[in-house]
């Protein structure tokens, strides 16, 4: 998957560490935005941890794991999705996007996660998608609840917060034969 439509003048691409100094301005202009849910928001200060960051996901990648795409919205970056996790041999694979406050409400989330979701199961044969989400993020909640995930539950403490303390996150999932019920409607 190296750019798939979202439509709208949305696109998903593949996010690569020569695509730093983008990365770094995105995170930078979204930061207060983002790190509520976003932990590696707070690593990535400038082109070179941007670098470090996306080379770790790209040879992530490379070995059949985690990956990382961007959303762009008229040739800008306005946001991202990823596969945290991502276990080919077990089927399983733990999904995540984020936006920019500026483009939320227009669907890009929501087309970009199924874009994913889809690529998952169809091409990679993935029998289970997980999402992770703070229980105050109603945004993540209702791209999860919008792509048909239901709720498993909550994992109490479960992350670390910058400044102390431990975020509660809740599991959301979809099983394949589950997808492909919603899709056929």
């Amino acid at each position: 998957m190296l750019s798939v439509s979202l439509g709208e003048g949305g696109e998903l691409r593949a996010t690569e560490p020569w695509q730093a100094p983008e990365f770094a301005a995105y995170v930078d202009r979204t930061r207060d935005h983002l790190a509520p849910w976003l932990p590696w928001v707070h690593s990535v200060t400038d082109t070179a941890s941007a670098r470090r960051f996306l080379q770790e996901m790209a040879d992530s990648q490379a070995r059949d794991g985690a990956r990382l795409y961007g959303i762009h919205l008229d040739g800008r970056l306005v946001g991202g999705t990823c596969f945290r996790l991502f276990d080919a041999a077990t089927g399983l694979c733990e999904l995540g996007v984020w936006l920019g406050p500026d483009v939320r409400g227009r669907g890009l989330a929501t087309r970009a996660a199924r874009k994913m979701t889809d690529w998952a199961v169809e091409e990679r044969g993935m029998r289970r998608i997980q999402w992770l989400v703070a229980p105050d993020n109603a945004a993540s909640i209702s791209v999860a609840q919008r792509l048909g995930m239901s709720y498993e539950g909550t994992l109490r403490g479960y992350l670390p917060q910058e400044g102390g303390g431990r975020q509660d996150l809740e599991v959301w999932s979809m099983l394949a034969p589950e997808r492909a019920f919603l899709r056929a409607d």
